[in-house]
């Protein structure tokens, strides 16, 4: 079944609200401060634009030539070998798997809303036993905004391309911009603010250990929206005369600067009110609000808006995680895109649940095994194993198994000189380092 289309425009705001997600606004500040600022900072933007943008490519081509869902995309497009490659076309799956968990910290968010409007914990002690106590002991509360991620993001994708994902992004987007671009204002004139973009800038090398760089090319996809099937599934949307040169670097753009402009603002606040800027994933959480109580009354309304801002990003990537697996259904079974994406949504509803019920106290125990919690699992095998995977097959698809003059004659006139650079980081560089972060973050090897 042929794909509908997006505006031009609107296909550069569903891209970029796939790429801006979590990813952004919540862990990058906290992986920045855990790996030591600058010196990350520089390792990540580096990694997005020699193996990001290169893989980000191939993921567009890939969509924009099959024009179909992930699986038939690979299958159609492979000249010999089908039955094999069109397994590589399962990465909609990850998104899926994704899903679980996301739409669970989404809730979270959506809570926070209501923490901000009602009362900000006073210090940071008590803004842990907040986040405790929901995520420990509010089964109820959790369930409650989950289940209003799902309603939301279900009704947006079921609404289809034009209707509900371009229409949902076009109006989010440029909301999330419009609260950072106030954030970020108010922070540039506080004594805070200098203090931030060294942080985030001067790298200090000392601090940079051998593992930041592996978690560097993980965040890339990660935050990129990369080898879940979501751009992939978005360029197959892409009208014919659509740039993927041009398109992948405004996403790649979009993306960077709402994360250095989270980061810059998020740090600005906590050095302003001498909080710790390496408190892990409970920085937005625990650290955050505690500073925004010491605010005053400014800080209630910047709470409020940092949170919508959040969830506006949230619910960007979720629609486009969600997407991948409702085409497939579409495609191959002929569901109905309602049916479709009914019957995902409860899929990953009703797993949440299960991630949510893993880190309650009473149930844990039962779904806790190897160390980790079954939210946990969720993430690390997403994360660390099926993204690169994706990345590596998607590098290797386009560079070895595709038609060389195929790949040729549709980007080399977007690309001009810039050709040879990227197909052939697109056959060597991206691929030994996806390869190395795949083996790294399994443990099989450390470096």
């Amino acid at each position: 079944m042929k794909i509908a289309q997006f505006s031009r425009i609107g296909f550069m705001m569903a891209a970029v609200g796939s790429a801006v997600g979590l990813g952004n606004i919540w862990k990058f500040p906290y992986i920045t401060g855990e790996y030591g600022g600058g010196a990350f900072v520089l390792v990540y933007l580096m990694t997005v634009m020699l193996v990001g943008f290169t893989v980000m490519i191939a993921e567009m081509l890939i969509g924009y030539l099959g024009r179909r869902d992930c699986v038939a995309n690979f299958e159609t497009l492979a000249p010999r070998h089908k039955q094999w490659w069109k397994h590589a076309g399962w990465m909609g799956v990850t998104s899926s798997l994704v899903m679980i968990y996301y739409s669970v910290v989404i809730g979270w968010i959506l809570n926070y809303i209501t923490v901000a409007m009602i009362q900000l914990p006073s210090s940071v002690s008590e803004a842990e036993t907040t986040f405790n106590t929901m995520l420990k002991q509010g089964l109820g509360t959790q369930i409650f905004f989950h289940t209003i991620a799902f309603l939301i993001t279900t009704a947006v994708v079921a609404k289809g391309i034009k209707g509900g994902i371009e229409k949902f992004n076009m109006v989010l987007m440029p909301a999330l911009m419009l609260i950072l671009g106030v954030m970020f204002v108010y922070a540039f004139n506080m004594d805070g603010f200098s203090q931030a973009f060294s942080y985030m800038f001067t790298p200090d090398w000392s601090k940079l250990t051998s593992e930041a760089f592996a978690v560097a090319v993980g965040h890339a996809f990660f935050t990129l929206s990369l080898g879940y099937g979501a751009i992939m599934i978005y360029s197959a949307s892409l009208p014919k005369e659509g740039n993927m040169v041009h398109s992948s670097l405004f996403v790649i753009a979009g993306d960077t600067i709402i994360a250095l402009v989270a980061g810059l603002v998020l740090f600005t606040f906590l050095f302003q009110y001498g909080a710790e800027p390496a408190k892990g994933p409970g920085l937005v959480f625990i650290s955050l609000p505690a500073v925004f109580f010491q605010m005053g009354v400014i800080g209630n309304v910047f709470s409020v808006l940092f949170f919508l801002a959040l969830a506006f990003a949230g619910l960007t990537s979720a629609v486009s995680l969600v997407e991948p697996m409702v085409q497939y259904l579409i495609d191959k079974y002929d569901f109905s895109r309602l049916k479709a994406a009914i019957v995902m949504g409860l899929f990953f509803y009703l797993f949440g649940i299960v991630a949510i019920l893993s880190q309650i106290e009473w149930s844990a125990p039962a779904l806790t095994w190897g160390g980790k919690n079954f939210f946990d699992w969720m993430d690390y095998i997403t994360s660390s194993v099926l993204l690169p995977t994706a990345g590596l097959a998607m590098a290797i698809f386009v560079g070895y198994v595709i038609e060389k003059e195929r790949v040729v004659s549709t980007l080399k006139p977007q690309m001009g000189w810039f050709f040879p650079v990227w197909y052939f980081s697109l056959r060597y560089i991206a691929p030994i380092a996806l390869v190395v972060v795949l083996l790294n973050l399994t443990g099989i090897i450390k470096i």
